[in-house]
């Protein structure tokens, strides 16, 4: 994996600056990864910006807002900045997650499945996975409510087809926001744009 950097934009100034707020000298990896976890989740609301996924990591920023895959891209560019081994896992997803979300009309019309991504850091020597900083903490809580109440597992960008949910720093355990609905897994990159040139993509 040795692509280009395109969208994990690390060297823009405006990435740089952010890491420079988050990023502790002589911070341990983990105290780093979740000071970075939770600007993901608190500060970058749940939201699709104007481009979709071909969004670079500083204008995630100057949007405030991001979904899974853009926001993975910023993660993956502050981890760069932190010296934190990172790369984006990319497969499809059941879109019956976004139920809630878009609009009803818009089903019918939508592929069963689209493009996702999440993040792996390598952690004492093993790569761990995490999806929990996707959702924003009242969104997480309005969509359990939503699902614990109406029998579902799956909608309001939040599924417990696979096991309980969470929306914590927990690198590597069980506790995800997607990964319930995940449904084909497509690999791992350095940088989502080489996901989008693959012939695996699925917007």
């Amino acid at each position: 994996m040795n692509a280009e950097i395109k969208l994990s934009d690390f060297d823009n100034p405006v990435v740089q600056a952010k890491a420079k707020e988050l990023i502790k000298p002589g911070a341990s990896r983990e105290e780093n990864l979740k000071s970075i976890f939770l600007y993901l989740r608190d500060e970058i609301k749940f939201g699709f910006p104007p481009k979709w996924d071909d969004v670079k990591a500083s204008e995630t920023i100057g949007y405030g807002i991001g979904y899974c895959n853009t926001k993975a891209t910023l993660f993956n560019a502050l981890c760069k900045i932190a010296g934190i081994p990172s790369r984006i896992h990319t497969g499809l997803i059941d879109l019956n997650i976004m139920r809630g979300i878009f609009p009803a009309y818009a089903f019918p019309l939508l592929p069963d499945a689209g493009g996702h991504s999440w993040m792996e850091a390598e952690i004492n020597g093993d790569w761990k996975p995490i999806d929990s900083y996707i959702n924003d903490v009242p969104l997480y809580e309005v969509a359990l409510k939503q699902l614990l109440s109406g029998g579902k597992k799956t909608g309001y960008s939040l599924s417990l087809a696979k096991g309980p949910a969470s929306c914590e720093f927990n690198f590597g355990e069980k506790g995800f926001v997607h990964m319930g609905a995940v449904v084909e897994d497509h690999g791992t990159w350095d940088d989502f744009s080489e996901y989008m040139a693959s012939d695996k993509y699925l917007a």
